[in-house]
């Protein structure tokens, strides 16, 4: 058989750069943005501040009675087939002076490094999302640096209720202040729901500055006044650079292991009989996988028979437990997690 030799000369060439451009792996910061996974449940009613329904997403509550849910419903054609829905179940949220409702997502400061902040060489973010509301207006996105207490607040509009709108904001690199090295809390991004006075009497900071609250979300409208009003999301991402590329679509079970990092969710039985120390002592070890961002918290939901049981040593891979009743015990959880959230 005879062989033919294959010009490459050209092949790169071919390739349009917009698809180079965006064939960068893990380029989008916001963790679980297309909103497929929701560990703790689908929906969650008159939630407090913390993290509810949809992972690696927080909503920090200062009024009003927020249900919150994931959705089926996404833009048609996008890619996307689920969505982060606040709605407002009461007769409306009247914040406060010094009430927020966000939508937020925090960062740790070792997956930040490249955004070289704290230089001259400081990178630009883009933030892109679809979004669609109830209440038309001025809505405030904002980045906050929590090592050296930054931040940058853009302005985009939502034109059309209820209706799914493309949105990107791009904020300029910081050249103060550098963001540690490690697991600790060092970027938020926020979506602001609502604002009180004490962040909105000021000239909105659309620069990085040093936190002025009064800056913050100046502009921002109620988009809770009412009963039932409500904000969806979906596609969130926020990348390096001053153009929005396509959504990184990740497998699931990528997204699964990354948003595992922060929170595990387990609801099969998990048995605490596992060695037997005494007649009356067992001890267990559960291995942590995929290792946690730091030593996480242990809630058991959900147990039978677990009278006398205790976390013996935890750390961000393996939590130790000890169990200490009669002999004819069968301690064991049947709902748990782990939690090591920023």
């Amino acid at each position: 058989m005879a062989l033919s030799r294959i010009d490459t000369t050209n092949m790169i060439e071919d390739v349009p750069q917009s698809k180079l451009d965006n064939n960068v792996n893990f380029r989008n910061i916001i963790i679980n943005g297309d909103m497929s996974l929701a560990q703790r449940g689908t929906s969650a009613s008159n939630v407090s501040t913390g993290y509810n329904t949809v992972d690696r997403f927080k909503i920090l509550r200062g009024a009003g009675q927020l249900n919150v849910s994931q959705e089926t419903d996404a833009p048609s054609g996008s890619g996307f087939v689920k969505s982060f829905k606040v709605l407002e179940g009461s007769s409306g949220a009247n914040p406060g002076a010094s009430d927020t409702n966000r939508i937020q997502q925090i960062f740790e400061g070792q997956n930040l490094q490249y955004l070289k902040k704290g230089t001259s060489s400081a990178e630009s973010l883009t933030l892109s999302f679809w979004i669609k509301a109830t209440v038309t207006g001025t809505y405030i996105a904002e980045l906050y640096d929590l090592d050296n207490t930054r931040q940058i607040s853009k302005s985009y509009t939502v034109s059309s209720a209820s209706t799914w709108e493309y949105k990107t904001i791009t904020f300029a690199g910081d050249t103060t202040g550098a963001f540690g090295n490690d697991n600790g809390d060092s970027m938020s991004v926020s979506l602001f729901l609502t604002a009180g006075s004490n962040f909105t009497s000021g000239t909105l900071s659309t620069s990085w500055s040093s936190v002025t609250t009064a800056n913050r979300a100046v502009g921002q409208v109620n988009a809770l006044a009412s009963a039932n009003d409500f904000v969806q999301i979906t596609g969130v991402q926020l990348e390096a650079g001053e153009v929005a590329s396509d959504f990184e679509f990740l497998p699931h079970d990528t997204n699964a292991l990354r948003c595992n990092r922060y929170f595990q969710r387990y609801t099969s039985s998990f048995w605490i009989l596992i060695q037997r120390v005494s007649d009356t002592t067992r001890n267990a070890n559960f291995i942590l996988n995929p290792e946690m961002r730091a030593t996480p918290t242990f809630t058991g939901t959900s147990s039978s028979e677990i009278g006398n049981t205790s976390v013996q040593d935890s750390s961000s891979k393996l939590v130790s437990f000890q169990h200490s009743s009669s002999a004819d015990a069968r301690p064991r959880y049947t709902d748990f997690n782990f939690s090591a959230e920023l």
